[in-house]
C-alpha cells in the first residue's frame, strides 16, 4: 500500500512537471522571411516620398531624349554634331538629395543608341584616360590602335547643362509636405554660348511622412 502510494505521488509530481514545462515552453518561429521584391522602376514604388525617385528619372530622360532627336538643331544636320552630355554642368540647388549622374548618364546612354549616329557623344570625363593612352602610343611603349591617330582628341560642338530647382512646403496642421521640383536641360554651343535647344521637366509630390532618401 505505501509502495502504490509513494508511486501515485511520483507520477502526479512527474506529470504536474510536464504540464508546466508545456505551459512555459515557446516555439521557435522558423518560417521563411519575406522574399525580396522587385519592382518596376518607371512606376511609384512601395517606399515612396516627396524628392526625386527612379521614375520621374526615367521619365524626364526619356522626354528630353524624344525631344532631342526631333530638334533638327541636334539630329537633322548634314554632319552629325559632336555633344557632351555629362553631370560637370548640372547642377543641384534643390532641397532633394538626388545623384545627379543618374539623370545625365541615362540620358547619354539612351540618346546614343537611338540617335544612331545622328550625334556623337564625346566622353570629356574621360580625358585623362585618353591622355595616358596617346602619350603610350606615340611613345613607342604600346602599338598604334587600329582607327589610325588624330592631331588631338575629338573637340566637341555642344555640351548640356541642366540645374535641379525645389520649392517645399509644410502643412502645420496635417503634417503633410509638399515639394515642387523645376528641372532644366540645356544644349550650349560651345562656340557662341548660345543654348540651340532647351527643356524642361516639373513634377509636385505631396505625402503625409517624408522619407530619407541616400
Amino acid at each position: 500500500m505505501v509502495r502504490s502510494k509513494i508511486g501515485l505521488l511520483v507520477f502526479l509530481v512527474l506529470a504536474a512537471t510536464n504540464s508546466g514545462c508545456a505551459t512555459y515552453t515557446t516555439r521557435v518561429d522558423d518560417s521563411p522571411g519575406k522574399a525580396t521584391m522587385y519592382e518596376d522602376v518607371s512606376s511609384p514604388g512601395q517606399v515612396a516620398g516627396v524628392g526625386v525617385e527612379s521614375q520621374d528619372i526615367t521619365s524626364m530622360t526619356d522626354k528630353m531624349m524624344r525631344d532631342m532627336l526631333s530638334s533638327p538643331v541636334l539630329a537633322g544636320r548634314a554632319v552629325s554634331p559632336r555633344v557632351i552630355v555629362d553631370d560637370s554642368n548640372f547642377i543641384n540647388e534643390s532641397s532633394s538629395i538626388i545623384d545627379k549622374r543618374m539623370i545625365t548618364e541615362r540620358l547619354m546612354v539612351n540618346l546614343n543608341r537611338a540617335a544612331a549616329g545622328r550625334m556623337v557623344f564625346v566622353e570629356r570625363q574621360a580625358a585623362a584616360m585618353i591622355e595616358k593612352e596617346r602619350a603610350l602610343k606615340r611613345s613607342g611603349v604600346v602599338s598604334r590602335g587600329t582607327m589610325g591617330s588624330t592631331a588631338a582628341p575629338a573637340g566637341a560642338d555642344f555640351q548640356l547643362t541642366g540645374r535641379i530647382m525645389s520649392l517645399s512646403s509644410v502643412s502645420n496642421s496635417s503634417g503633410k509636405m509638399s515639394r515642387y521640383h523645376q528641372i532644366s536641360f540645356k544644349m550650349v554651343d560651345l562656340e557662341t554660348g548660345i543654348a540651340v535647344w532647351t527643356g524642361l521637366y516639373e513634377f509636385k509630390k505631396t505625402a503625409q511622412d517624408d522619407i530619407i532618401y541616400r
